[in-house]
């Protein structure tokens, strides 16, 4: 289905001017909308796979974003707004099922692919401390589920072992995965045995780095996107996998698993912009299980990406057949410099209070 026909339910009238795709995501198909009056707009297509439920997606989509509008402040981050067609519907479905939206465009911002300085980090614990003080007033209950299941670690183990294939091992990186899964499997309910002393609250779902804009001219985070993913959850989910995606200095990308390392420094200066702002949500035992967290949502995102891998890659989008093979790899291989560091670490969120 191509996206004009999207285009002409939101907006009959206007006259398109130029359509680009934005390739970035690893779930949804979304596209730049340049219209002849002279504003942008983004459209998006849901993954139907991914999201079964698109009604509970855009349930919350519609009542986290109607919250931060009015909840917002002069100089506050500017997050983006549902956009519905004159007949006032915020979502359509085309004939094969697929669900459509179509969102504000923020403009004057840029994604990076990794942090590079303490400030950006900074900047990004300021932004999703932002974000958590401001739906922390939004009663969870009133949300969906649209993921059930979504970072309980030991379900996805489940559905690793579900899959099977330790007898077709093909090659060395293979055989690395399975060895990591089966060191790091007594790990994986951490977080499920401390729920009950952990705090619970609406989260983001997905703070990774692309999820950040940042001003065109300098380092500042701007904003925070894509809120397929808002539920109610822990809040180390959240910071687990800002923590996780930030302090990455090899970045997602296709670079050599080996390289992956976790930066000590973005750390210590994410966290300070959070806890500057929002330290006061967490509990104790959220402090205490922090820097475990990042490593175990790192093997969580590792697992995920292996047995989507020999699933025969139908969940997240890949460019080759061993992309996702790739991208477990280089998770585990964050998640060893976390644990190498756990300590220091920390000793370094200790010194901030």
């Amino acid at each position: 289905m191509m996206p004009t026909a999207a285009l002409s339910f939101f907006l009959p009238t206007a006259t398109l001017s130029k359509l680009t795709p934005l390739g970035g995501g690893n779930i949804n198909d979304t596209w730049r909308v340049d219209l002849k009056e002279g504003r942008s707009v983004i459209l998006q297509r849901l993954h139907p796979s991914v999201f079964p439920d698109p009604g509970a997606v855009m349930h919350n989509m519609r009542l986290v974003t109607g919250h931060l509008a009015r909840s917002a402040s002069p100089g506050s981050p500017v997050f983006f707004r549902l956009l519905n067609n004159p007949e006032g519907q915020d979502h359509w479905y085309d004939q094969s099922g697929h669900c459509w939206r179509l969102l504000s465009y923020i403009d004057q911002t840029r994604t990076l692919s990794r942090l590079e300085t303490r400030t950006q980090a900074e900047e990004v614990g300021n932004l999703l401390a932002c974000f958590h003080l401001r739906v922390a007033g939004l009663d969870h209950a009133s949300l969906r589920d649209p993921l059930p299941g979504f970072h309980v670690t030991p379900r996805y183990l489940e559905q690793f072992d579900a899959i099977g294939g330790k007898d077709q091992i093909g090659h060395d990186q293979e055989a690395y995965c399975y060895g990591v899964i089966a060191a790091l499997r007594p790990t994986a309910a951490l977080l499920e045995e401390a729920r009950e002393q952990l705090t619970f609250q609406v989260i983001h779902g997905d703070p990774k780095t692309a999820n950040f804009l940042f001003a065109v001219d300098d380092d500042r985070a701007v904003s925070l996107i894509d809120l397929d993913t808002v539920k109610p959850g822990l809040l180390l989910h959240d910071l687990g996998d800002c923590l996780r995606s930030c302090c990455n200095r090899l970045g997602e990308t296709e670079g050599d698993p080996a390289e992956a390392r976790f930066d000590p420094d973005l750390f210590q200066a994410l966290m300070a912009g959070y806890l500057g702002r929002a330290g006061h949500l967490l509990a104790p035992r959220d402090r205490d299980l922090l820097v475990a967290a990042v490593g175990l949502i790192s093997f969580e995102l590792g697992l995920r990406f292996f047995t989507d891998y020999l699933s025969g890659n139908t969940y997240f989008k890949v460019d080759h057949p061993d992309q996702n093979l790739h991208r477990a790899a280089q998770q585990f291989r964050l998640g060893e410099s976390i644990r190498d560091q756990q300590e220091a670490l920390e000793r370094r969120l200790q010194t901030l209070g």
